[in-house]
């Protein structure tokens, strides 16, 4: 392959914005220089120098139905000619809430939207605190809920900074943060009932809630253990704190009531944003009534001008319909699917003898390398999975036209189909070799 024009405008990039990218993830990307793309359709992406790729990396998950899905262009098309920003109220928003609302199983729930999901983490933590008055959250090693502050810590932390796993540290994801701001985070592991209580015990009366990634899909896609979801919420209860599900991922792609549904379990509250509005940047907060009537009252403050506008609530409407109309069996062909695929990479990996790892739900699983039949949370990823090997895997599989993120997370879509899924595995059957 050859990647002539993306160097060339890369290096154009590089004198115009920081770091010739807009998000630093995309710096990381498996190809030899960060890739500029021309267009893409459903699952396929073609590069500036015409080289043509399956995509699994889809918007890093908001593309639900793949690039470019004519349903939503047709919803945002006519809407948009109504108006941009309102900056006011519209029918369409309570629909998109009503929606919602009836696929959510949180019971007795009002909603708030945003545009993010760094922004809607950020509410929901200001909540929690305002709900309980109390000043700290509780978050752990491995979640990512956005790069602000105030939650940009013990992501992916050096094991020789994170101190003890039975007290860890909070580790700040980059320089210039606010040194305050450790103050108020309180760094557990994750998948570990004792862990949590010893957390508690440590900062009694002090946290006012507790936030997670309820299928840890920002490292391995790692599932909670049995029983453990149920004794976080019991656990977080009887020491008066809440609970809320990130559900920035997994809402509406592991299923209409996001891993709520799959896992059987609701918490106080749970913040969405990806895949709600099929590649459009839309952010929901959903929470028990009587939590969110302070935030509704104003006394906990939140605003923002491009707060659910005409496109965004349009694009939402159309998404979350068309998973309504088409009832169950969208996940079932969906998350299906990407058992398919995940199955032929296990193959693959059998016969080629690789340390190829693959772990998750279907529509959202994440490939690593390492010899351990499970990763269980984030210490035991960094101690077990080779990173420099997944590298080579992902720069091997785009060299054979297929797109991995940096980060080992596959998102399937709606749009892909059993052929290129057939593709994938042959292609990962060839580099396996190669490695």
């Amino acid at each position: 392959m050859k990647f002539d024009r993306s160097q060339q405008l890369f290096d154009r990039a590089r004198q115009l914005v920081a770091g010739g990218v807009s998000s630093q993830i995309r710096i990381n990307e498996p190809a030899p220089v960060p890739l500029f793309f021309d267009r893409a359709v459903g699952a396929r992406m073609w590069d500036v120098d015409g080289n043509e790729y399956i995509d699994y990396i889809q918007g890093m998950g908001p593309n639900l139905f793949g690039h470019a899905p004519e349903f939503i262009i047709r919803e945002v098309e006519k809407d948009m000619r109504k108006g941009f920003v309102y900056a006011a109220q519209f029918e369409r928003e309570l629909e998109v809430s009503e929606l919602a609302l009836d696929m959510i199983p949180l019971e007795d729930a009002t909603v708030r939207f945003a545009s993010s999901g760094t922004e809607i983490d950020q509410l929901v933590i200001r909540l929690m605190r305002g709900y309980t008055g109390r000043p700290k959250y509780l978050k752990f090693e491995g979640h990512y809920h956005g790069w602000m502050d105030s939650v940009n810590y013990s992501v992916h932390p050096p094991l020789d900074k994170a101190g003890d796993a039975e007290s860890p540290v909070p580790v700040g994801e980059s320089q210039g943060m606010d040194p305050g701001t450790a103050d108020g985070v309180v760094i557990c592991e994750w998948n570990d009932v004792e862990a949590l209580e010893r957390a508690f015990e440590q900062n009694k009366g002090e946290i006012a809630g507790v936030i997670m990634e309820p299928i840890l899909a920002n490292t391995n896609c790692i599932m909670p253990k049995p029983g453990y979801m149920e004794a976080v919420k019991r656990i977080a209860h009887e020491n008066g704190a809440l609970l809320c599900f990130d559900e920035v991922i997994t809402g509406f792609r592991v299923a209409a009531g996001g891993a709520q549904e799959y896992l059987g379990i609701t918490p106080d509250l749970a913040t969405y944003a990806k895949s709600m509005a099929g590649g459009f940047p839309v952010a929901m907060l959903a929470g028990r009534r009587e939590i969110m009537e302070i935030l509704g009252n104003g006394t906990v403050y939140h605003g923002g001008s491009f707060n659910s506008n005409v496109m965004t609530m349009a694009a939402a409407y159309a998404s979350l319909k068309h998973i309504a109309d088409a009832g169950p069996a969208f996940y079932t062909e969906l998350n299906g699917r990407g058992l398919h695929l995940m199955d032929g990479l296990k193959q693959a990996a059998a016969e080629t003898e690789s340390k190829l790892h693959v772990q998750g739900v279907g529509s959202v699983f994440s490939i690593s390398f390492t010899t351990k039949p499970e990763i269980v949370n984030w210490r035991d990823h960094a101690r077990n999975c080779d990173g420099q090997m997944y590298a080579k895997f992902a720069r091997a599989m785009l060299e054979r036209g297929v797109r991995l993120s940096s980060n080992g997370r596959i998102h399937m879509s709606s749009a892909h189909t059993d052929e290129d899924v057939q593709q994938t595995v042959d292609a990962a059957k060839a580099a396996l070799r190669v490695l």
